[in-house]
């Protein structure tokens, strides 16, 4: 691990802007966008200075409680365990984030693509394919069940080296230590007894603000080590998603040992039956679509999703369990999603459907 993650300055006095007024404010718009017609968040916004007023209190005093977790499972592309927080507790995500977030950033590599201003997925895949016209092998790792196995201990430790503040840490500890059960990942490391991997706590919600936050928080001593050490020139990751490509397959295929072996300390498995090596222009699989160096594809199963979810938004709509506005809303992200892609006929294909929502199709 590089020695500046333990050498630069932490910070303090940070809580009075935590849970100041204009800052809760923000962050309740923050954690509306997008949902203000459901209901938890009308409820709020109903009157938006009382239960910000409210929660001011809370926070100053620190008797903020978080509530519990509406969770299920979805199944695509793989099972995972969704976890929703009351909306009250969204804003006080937002309210830390809008902080902390900025003393975190600098010290995240460039190539690091999840939950960070100007980033994102179309933001990662153009930089692999940047990177793809640069050399000549890719190799993509994942990690296994990610957000379940981030160790609330080793997370806390590394928070700490850049927080020194008393009340915010109450606060973030408040935050992972009200986690919801994940599912279980129960990998044992050297010096492990029987009970070690029960005895630790461990696990964030997919869903929070925090938990996307905390996880890059959490690999980014990895990619660190993966730039500095394993001195890779061609490496980005988004979330537990990274990518890894140079001129030489030999060199590509002697990363995994020493890549496992500094992940041990942090209690993380790769995912090595994906261990894969691919010449460039045979493509990559990455978030939802199939990268070449010049184009790139949607993956059929990705289609797939899309196209029972608008059956799914039909019904909810006939049932009046969903607004229009919501319906529309998701439907434009996912055509966002596939106009990076060279999908000009699919999408003139889903242009009837699509006009029954109400969709512009002149964004279609």
């Amino acid at each position: 691990m590089t020695n500046f993650l333990y050498f630069m300055e932490t910070h303090k006095n940070l809580y009075a802007q935590i849970c100041s007024f204009e800052n809760l404010l923000l962050a309740a718009h923050q954690a509306a966008a997008g949902k203000r017609f459901r209901p938890d968040v009308l409820a709020f916004f109903n009157d938006l200075e009382g239960n910000a007023l409210r929660l001011l209190r809370e926070l100053r005093t620190q008797t903020y409680q978080p509530g519990g977790y509406e969770s299920f499972y979805i199944y695509e592309p793989k099972k995972r365990l969704i976890s929703k927080a009351p909306f009250r507790d969204r804003v006080v995500h937002h309210a830390l984030i809008n902080v902390i977030g900025p003393l975190f950033e600098r010290r995240f590599i460039y190539d690091s693509y999840a939950n960070r201003v100007g980033k994102g997925t179309h933001a990662a895949i153009r930089r692999l394919q940047q990177f793809m016209r640069q050399a000549k092998y890719v190799l993509k790792i994942d990690l296994r069940q990610y957000f379940p196995s981030i160790d609330h201990g080793i997370l806390k430790r590394e928070i700490r080296r850049v927080i020194d503040d008393a009340e915010t840490l109450w606060l973030i500890d408040k935050i992972i230590d009200g986690s919801n059960p994940q599912i279980e990942a129960n990998w044992y490391f050297s010096g492990d007894d029987l009970f070690t991997p029960f005895e630790r706590r461990r696990g964030l919600p997919i869903g929070n603000l925090t938990s996307q936050f905390f996880a890059n928080i959490y690999l980014n001593p990895f990619d660190h080590f993966v730039k500095e050490q394993l001195r890779c020139r061609f490496y980005l990751r988004y979330v537990d998603d990274a990518a890894l490509l140079d001129d030489s397959l030999q060199r590509l295929a002697t990363l995994a040992p020493p890549m496992q072996n500094f992940l041990n300390d942090f209690r993380l498995k790769l995912y090595l039956e994906k261990y894969q090596i691919r010449p460039v222009h045979s493509g990559q699989r990455f978030l939802g679509q199939m990268v070449f160096p010049r184009y790139r594809l949607l993956v059929p199963e990705n289609v797939r999703r899309f196209a029972r979810r608008m059956r799914r938004f039909q019904e909810k709509h006939a049932r009046r369990k969903m607004a229009l506005p919501e319906i529309r809303q998701s439907l434009m992200s996912w055509l966002g999603h596939a106009r990076q892609a060279s999908t000009w006929s699919l999408r003139r294909a889903l242009m009837p459907r699509l006009a029954k929502f109400g969709s512009p199709l002149y964004l279609i």
